[in-house]
């Protein structure tokens, strides 16, 4: 089972893409899963849903890592025992980890017209800028790297609307900016994103270097 992609946007991070072709009977092959882990796949009532579960396992162990080597705080924020961070996705047809010696969020999402049905509750125009181009791609975007900074708050109770910025872009440029600014929490972070297959919008996201 090849990777799609493999990332390494700088020497301490590494992101592994999958797509999600395997039968489920195939992605429960070759893999360890805790006793926990393996009452909640069987909860799922979606397919969808097992299929990116355990598809995320066999990243870990491209990536070194198993199972047993995972965890998550109270807030379900996803923790590795060694003190590295991780930040974990997955879509219809794909699923990918982050790994790095700083804090990161990823996320996938499906390019849907729909989203536009929900813009408001996640687009601030005081603070959120849109472009001219393609409207159902752009709020994609938004809600991914929105969604992307989320997972990197450790305590939640974040609003998207509210507490999360995102600065203007460009798909050509594939970057943007944005922050969090929510109680004590007030940090800025580089915005990356990609298209994949045209179907769906990965994003990962990281803390801005502080100024010297």
């Amino acid at each position: 089972m090849p990777l799609y992609k493999l990332i390494k946007p700088n020497c301490y991070t590494k992101i592994y893409i999958w797509r999600i072709e395997e039968s489920l009977s195939d992605l429960y092959k070759d893999i360890y899963l805790k006793t926990n882990s393996k009452l909640r796949v069987a909860k799922m009532q979606s397919k969808l849903h097992q299929r990116g579960f355990l598809s995320v396992r066999h990243l870990l162990k491209e990536a070194g890592y198993s199972d047993k080597d995972l965890f998550y705080n109270a807030y379900g924020k996803p923790l590795l025992k060694n003190g590295k961070h991780i930040s974990i996705s997955h879509s219809y047809y794909f699923s990918a980890i982050a790994l790095s010696d700083q804090d990161i969020g990823i996320d996938i999402e499906m390019v849907r017209s729909k989203i536009t049905g929900i813009q408001h509750k996640f687009v601030n125009t005081d603070y959120d800028s849109l472009s001219d181009e393609d409207l159902v791609k752009q709020l994609t975007i938004i809600w991914s790297a929105k969604e992307a900074m989320y997972k990197i708050y450790p305590y939640g109770g974040l609003s998207f609307r509210e507490h999360i910025a995102i600065n203007p872009f460009l798909f050509k440029d594939k970057f943007s900016s944005g922050r969090i600014i929510f109680k004590d929490w007030q940090k800025y972070y580089n915005i990356h994103f990609l298209f994949l297959e045209d179907a769906d919008t990965f994003t990962f996201v990281y803390e801005k270097p502080k100024k010297k």
